[in-house]
C-alpha cells in the first residue's frame, strides 16, 4: 500500500507539475521514502551528456541543495565519457553509459568501482557513504536522461543495510515511469521551442527579404511585451483587473513574431518601390530614351528654325527634369502637378518602330500622379493584403489550446478601434487587449525606425504627437496607449533601439490626448 501511495502520488505529480526542478526533486523524494535511503541524488543529462547536478538531499547532514531551495549545487557537472572512454572516475556516469542498475553494500570494501571522490566528501562531512543504488532513469526508447544515486538504505532500526532486491525493483519501476513522462515533457518543450524559433526564422527571413522592412519584425516583439508587461504589472486604472500567467506571455510573443508573416506573398518590386515608376526596374529610364527621341526630332525638324528648335529644346528639358523630379515622391503631388503630368503626356508624341505614342504612357502617368508617397492605389492593395494573407496562413494551422489567440492577436495590429481597419474592420469591443497591443507596437516601431532608406527616423515627440491624434481619432487604444506613456515604455525601448537624435526632450503634457486629466 506504501508503494501504491507513493506511484499515485508521483503519477499525479508527473501529470500536473510544471517546474522541471521541483518534478525531478518529487521523484527523488518519493524513491529515498519507497527504499528508505537516508541520502540521494538525481541528475539530469544535458546536451553536452554530462550529468547535471538538479536536487541533491541528505537527511543526517540537513542538508538540501538545489531542487526548490533555490540554492544551487556548485558541484561540477559530471561526463559521462572522457576521451572516448566510459568515465570510470564516478558510479554515476557508469550507470549512465551502461543503463543498468548499480547496487553496492560498502563503499569502502567495493574495489569494482572507483569511490575516491565518495571517500573524500566523507572525510570532509563526517559522513559514512555505505550502500548505495544507482538507477538511470531509462525512457520506452531505452533512452537514459537522468539518474537517481541513493546513499544509506536503513531498517526499523536505523541500521543501515543493503539495499534489498524488492526496493531495487520498486524504485527502477518509479525511476522507469518517471522517464517516461519527462521525456514526452521534454519532447513537448522543444517543440515549444523548435515552433518558437521557426517563427522567429519567418520574421527574420521577412526583414531580410527588403531593406524597406529593416528590423521591423524583430522589434515589434520586443515593444509589444514591454507594454504586455507594463499593463500586467499596472494596479491601478481600467486595466488594473489585467493579468497575464506565463502561456499568456508565450502565446503573445509567438503571435508578435508571426504578425507579418503574409509579407512572404508581398512582391518585392511592390514592397521595395523606390520611385513612383519602379517596377522590376525603374521605367524613368524609358521615359528620358522618349524624351531624347522627341529631342531628335525636334532638332531634326526641317519645319521649324533655330530660333524655335531652341524654345522648344528648352522647354523639353524643362519638363523632363519635371517629371525626374516627380518620380522621386519626395513630397505632396498636388492638383496642379497633376494637370501638369496629363498636360506633357498629351504634348509630346514620339515615333517608335513607325508607330506614334505619347513619351509617358497611360500606366506611367498613373503612377506619376500619385500624391503621397511612391504606391500607388492598386499596389496598395498589394501591401494591406499581406494581411489577408496573414489572416489565411495563421488561421489554417492547427495551433494547439495553448497557442490558438495566436491568429487573433498576430492579425489584429491593422485594426482600428473606430472598425475602420483591416483587414477584418474590427472595433475596440471586438478584439482583445494583447491584439490592441499589437497595434500600438506596430505604430511606434514603424515611426521611430532608423533603419528604413525611404524615409528619416521621427523623435519620440514627433512619434508620439502622431500617435496622440490617433488616439483622439479612436484608432488606438486609449488605455493602452496611457500606459505605454505613463509606465515610459517608449523610453525603455528607445535607450536600447533609437539614435540618440531621436531621444529629444518634451513635455508629456504637449502630447494629443495626454493632458493631466487623460495620462
Amino acid at each position: 500500500m506504501r508503494s501504491i501511495e507513493h506511484f499515485v502520488e508521483i503519477g499525479i505529480a508527473l501529470s500536473s507539475e510544471k517546474n522541471h526542478h521541483v518534478l525531478l526533486e518529487k521523484i527523488l523524494k518519493s524513491a529515498m521514502q519507497l527504499a528508505n535511503a537516508d541520502a540521494g541524488t538525481i541528475y539530469s543529462i544535458s546536451k553536452e551528456n554530462k550529468l547535471v547536478f538538479e536536487t541533491l538531499l541528505n537527511n543526517t547532514l540537513n542538508s538540501h541543495l538545489g531542487g526548490t531551495t533555490g540554492k544551487p549545487v556548485e558541484y561540477p557537472n559530471i561526463p559521462v565519457f572522457q576521451f572516448g572512454e566510459i568515465n570510470n572516475n564516478a558510479m554515476v556516469a557508469v550507470a549512465a553509459a551502461s543503463g543498468e542498475i548499480i547496487n553496492i553494500e560498502d563503499a569502502y570494501t567495493c574495489t569494482e568501482y572507483n569511490f575516491c571522490a565518495a571517500k573524500e566528501m566523507d572525510k570532509l562531512t563526517g559522513y559514512r557513504t555505505q550502500s548505495v543504488l544507482t538507477l538511470p532513469m531509462k525512457n520506452h526508447e531505452e533512452e537514459i536522461n537522468g539518474v537517481i544515486q541513493l546513499i544509506n538504505a536503513s531498517d526499523d532500526q536505523g541500521n543501515v543495510i543493503p539495499f534489498d532486491d524488492e526496493v531495487e525493483r520498486i524504485t527502477h519501476a518509479l525511476t522507469s515511469l518517471a522517464a517516461v513522462i519527462l521525456t514526452n515533457k521534454q519532447l513537448i518543450n522543444e517543440m515549444e521551442n523548435l515552433f518558437a524559433s521557426f517563427s522567429q526564422l519567418i520574421a527574420s527571413a521577412i526583414d531580410k527579404r527588403s531593406p524597406y522592412t529593416g528590423e521591423h519584425c524583430r522589434r515589434v516583439p520586443v515593444i509589444t511585451m514591454m507594454l504586455a508587461k507594463a499593463c500586467h504589472n499596472i494596479n491601478t486604472g481600467p486595466l488594473n483587473d489585467f493579468n497575464m500567467e506565463k502561456e499568456d506571455f508565450h502565446e503573445l510573443n509567438v503571435a508578435a513574431w508571426l504578425h507579418d508573416c503574409g509579407k512572404v506573398a508581398t512582391p518585392e518590386y511592390v514592397m521595395d518601390k523606390k520611385t513612383k515608376l519602379s517596377t522590376v526596374f525603374d521605367r524613368i529610364e524609358l521615359i528620358e530614351s522618349r524624351f531624347e527621341i522627341a529631342a531628335r526630332d525636334i532638332y531634326s525638324s526641317k519645319k521649324l528654325d533655330d530660333k524655335n528648335k531652341a524654345v522648344l529644346l528648352k522647354q523639353l528639358d524643362i519638363d523632363r527634369n519635371f517629371i525626374c523630379l516627380a518620380n522621386t515622391g519626395g513630397e505632396f503631388f498636388d492638383d496642379d502637378k497633376i494637370n501638369r503630368i496629363y498636360a506633357i503626356a498629351k504634348q509630346y508624341q514620339v515615333s517608335i518602330k513607325g508607330k506614334t505614342q505619347p513619351v509617358i504612357s497611360d500606366d506611367e502617368v498613373y503612377n506619376l500622379i500619385i500624391k503621397r508617397g511612391t504606391i500607388n492605389p492598386k499596389e496598395r492593395k498589394v501591401i494591406n493584403g499581406h494581411m489577408d494573407v496573414t489572416v489565411e496562413m495563421l488561421e489554417s494551422m492547427p495551433f494547439p489550446k495553448h497557442l490558438q489567440k495566436v491568429p487573433e492577436y498576430a492579425c489584429g495590429h491593422h485594426e482600428k478601434m473606430d472598425g475602420t481597419g483591416y483587414p477584418k474592420g474590427l472595433t475596440r469591443e471586438q478584439m482583445s487587449i494583447p491584439a490592441r497591443m499589437m497595434a500600438i507596437a506596430d505604430i511606434f516601431e514603424a515611426l521611430t525606425a532608423n533603419d528604413r532608406p525611404y524615409k528619416p527616423p521621427k523623435t519620440l515627440s514627433e512619434t508620439l504627437i502622431i500617435m496622440g491624434i490617433m488616439k483622439l481619432d479612436n484608432h488606438l487604444d486609449p488605455d493602452l496607449f496611457d500606459v505605454f506613456v505613463n509606465e515610459k515604455v517608449y523610453e525603455a525601448f528607445a535607450k536600447e533601439h533609437l539614435l540618440p537624435s531621436q531621444i529629444d526632450e518634451f513635455n508629456i503634457n504637449d502630447i494629443p490626448g495626454c493632458g493631466d486629466f487623460d495620462c
